[in-house]
């Protein structure tokens, strides 16, 4: 009887055991604590491949000696990069500290999402750091949610590219957008294949360079949040931008964004094109270029708002919130976007956010001047965002870009305008939404 009995004691005391080993790792584990960094590890920056990047690159030395650590940097495109960040992050990854992020693409999904740190006691909190000398427009799109969570690098306006030879019996650049339109219909000779004009016409890609012919009409892509693109000030931006490239623009303008467009001003079959100022270096370099004697450069022209250009961050740094190196990666993101080192990267071509700096003559003296001079003016008049500023950036693109592509065609944009803009209006419903945080 009593051996009988032994083998199921002995299997109730292995259970019991079991169970307390069991608790007793569970407990160990959480009593673990954080986990901290090896004092070998380094500081790792995963960033686009851009000319910012990789012209801070070559001074990471400076950094290196004084965090005393090594600092390791990934290029990627921005696809490479957008597929890293939802891998990672997703992960709650540890092995990024810093990262480059596009302020208006990506930045209130990461936030909402808790993937990124909140900077603002460090960059309110630090006199020398200077965080009011950021011009207004980049400072404020760094902001989600009342907290800063990304400090702006490298940023983009556009600028008015227009051929110096053919418009100098007109003037020179047009200061409206009216003059702008006009100049184009008289040189346009389509059938031929010179153009008056060229831009973007894709629906998404377009949005961003069309935002600047939208403000300056008069209108915003919201209002009040509630959609704006179906506004009278809206309607005349989409139906001016339209007959702008179906009248002396290029045939297939709606499949166009800027490896399209840019092509054909640089081969000197357009007089004038608006895009990117960061793109400048492709009109002056022989290789690619067939204007680089006689291209100019100009502000963008006033239309019934007076110029209204945007004036974004195109790229940003923050901090991984999961990062075991928080200290050092504000260190990081402090040096490479302190006033010193804003002022030698833009002595070098690549324009910052800092006002200061835009103030001193001696870093724009890498810009042609009339360049440089149409930097400062549009960064002067510049809003802050080039796109919706909602969650699902994609998606509201895809929405606005519907009416441009009805003007450039030749289609009713009323009509069309009236459609998206209901439909957008939708969207924002569903979008706030997803914004609560």
């Amino acid at each position: 009887m009593t051996q009988a009995i032994r083998p199921r004691r002995a299997l109730e005391l292995s259970r019991r055991s079991f169970g307390v080993l069991a608790a007793a790792s569970v407990l160990a584990a959480c009593s673990r604590g954080p986990q901290t960094a090896s004092p070998n590890a380094p500081l790792r920056v995963l960033a686009i491949n851009h000319v910012w990047t990789q012209a801070i690159s070559r001074y990471l030395p400076e950094l290196e000696e004084r965090i005393g650590r090594r600092v390791t940097m990934r290029m990627l495109t921005a696809d490479q990069l957008t597929s890293s960040f939802n891998v990672k992050l997703n992960a709650s990854a540890t092995d990024i500290d810093v990262m480059t992020i596009r302020p208006l693409q990506d930045q209130m999904l990461f936030a909402r999402n808790g993937w990124i740190a909140d900077l603002t006691d460090r960059v309110e909190g630090d006199a020398d750091y200077r965080w009011t000398d950021f011009q207004d427009a980049p400072r404020e799109r760094s902001v989600t949610a009342g907290a800063a969570v990304s400090v702006p690098v490298v940023t983009e306006r556009p600028a008015l590219y227009y051929r110096k030879d053919l418009l100098e019996d007109f003037g020179g650049a047009p200061a409206t957008l009216d003059d702008m339109l006009d100049i184009a219909l008289e040189l346009q000779r389509r059938t031929e294949g010179f153009f008056g004009f060229v831009g973007r016409g894709q629906r998404s890609g377009a949005v961003t360079q069309w935002s600047s012919f939208l403000y300056s009409f008069g209108g915003d892509f919201t209002v009040d949040g509630r959609s704006g693109i179906g506004s009278p000030e809206a309607v005349a931006a989409y139906q001016y931008y339209g007959r702008l490239l179906h009248d002396a623009g290029p045939p297939g303008a709606t499949n166009m964004s800027l490896e399209q467009a840019m092509p054909i001003f640089a081969q000197g079959k357009a007089a004038m094109y608006v895009d990117a100022d960061a793109i400048y270096s492709n009109f002056l370099d022989d290789s690619i270029s067939t204007v680089t004697d006689t291209v100019g450069f100009a502000p963008f022209p006033a239309g019934q708002a007076g110029s209204v250009p945007h004036n974004i961050p195109s790229w940003s740094l923050a901090v991984n919130e999961f990062s075991l190196l928080r200290d050092d990666s504000w260190e990081f993101v402090r040096w490479a976007s302190s006033p010193e080192m804003v002022a030698r990267l833009q002595s070098e071509g690549i324009p910052g956010a800092r006002q200061s700096v835009w103030d001193d003559p001696a870093t724009l003296a890498s810009f042609p001047a009339d360049l440089a001079e149409a930097m400062r003016v549009n960064a002067a008049n510049g809003v802050g965002h080039d796109r919706p500023e909602v969650m699902q950036v994609g998606r509201a693109r895809d929405i606005v870009g519907r009416p441009l592509v009805s003007g450039i065609v030749g289609e009713d944009v009323a009509s069309v305008a009236a459609d998206a803009d209901a439909e957008f209006n939708d969207f924002l419903v569903r979008d706030n939404r997803q914004q609560e945080f």
